[in-house]
């Protein structure tokens, strides 16, 4: 199958493609990003290979990667959560009550800073994308081009770090 002939197709598929997107992730923006994705990702197996039914190869292909958005979400909102002791989220948002409290949040700071700097430049990304930047653990595996396994265990390690400054300084 050529490329124009995907092109129409997609094109004639595209608001039915997006609807179904959007019903399975529940969300307009993530839906319209799946759909680039879904047109890079079968534009790139048309160059490997042919394709018999392009229909039906489209919307699994859509599908397949909501499915792949929907686990890594639910992955990093687990990760997010389990990964961090409850008394560090509930001290997080408490304000500072003294100048002690203020100092002891600097020094915190400084010490992450001095941690942080330490790591990779991959880890740094991976942190700054992630925790800075809202990038669900698929989008930062695909910027990288490393598996989100991969992204997983490096923020795994990255808040161990940050866990550890924490417990050094209470």
């Amino acid at each position: 199958m050529s490329q124009s002939r995907f092109n129409s197709v997609f094109l004639v598929q595209r608001l039915s493609l997006l609807r179904t997107l959007q019903r399975m992730v529940g969300n307009p923006n993530t839906a319209e990003d799946l759909l680039q994705e879904t047109y890079l990702r079968v534009s790139r197996a048309l160059a490997e290979r042919r394709v018999e039914h392009i229909e039906p190869f489209v919307f699994q292909t859509a599908r397949n990667l909501a499915l792949d958005h929907l686990r890594a979400r639910r992955v990093q909102s687990r990760m997010l959560v389990e990964d961090v002791p409850d008394e560090v989220l509930h001290s997080v948002a408490a304000p500072a009550t003294s100048s002690e409290d203020a100092a002891h949040a600097e020094q915190l700071l400084k010490q992450l800073s001095v941690s942080l700097g330490q790591l990779s430049e991959r880890q740094q990304r991976i942190f700054i994308l992630s925790r800075l930047h809202g990038a669900t653990y698929l989008e930062i595996a695909e910027q990288l081009k490393v598996s989100p396994s991969t992204v997983q265990k490096e923020l795994k390690l990255i808040m161990a770090i940050c866990m550890g400054v924490a417990d050094r300084l209470k």
